[in-house]
């Protein structure tokens, strides 16, 4: 999953993603308990991922915040 990706994707597509992922890694952990986890790598590989989309979060949320910011100082004439 590439980060160039993911900043195309809407706020609501991201949430969605990460359900996926936190879902999968929950899975992943109980296999490992088990013994039936086969690719030890693809923990890992969905961690990065979340955080990746995480990221990709709170740059649109900060993004956001800082066009409102400069909206309200526009109005207010600061």
């Amino acid at each position: 999953m590439k980060a160039a990706d993911l900043r195309e994707k809407t706020p609501d597509q991201l949430r969605d993603q990460l359900s996926q992922l936190k879902k999968e890694a929950f899975n992943l952990r109980f296999q490992q308990a088990t013994g039936q986890l086969e690719s030890t790598a693809r923990m890992q590989a969905v961690r990065r991922d979340a955080a990746r989309v995480k990221t990709i979060m709170n740059q649109k949320a900060a993004a956001g915040a800082g066009t409102n910011q400069m909206a309200a100082a526009a109005a207010t004439g600061a």
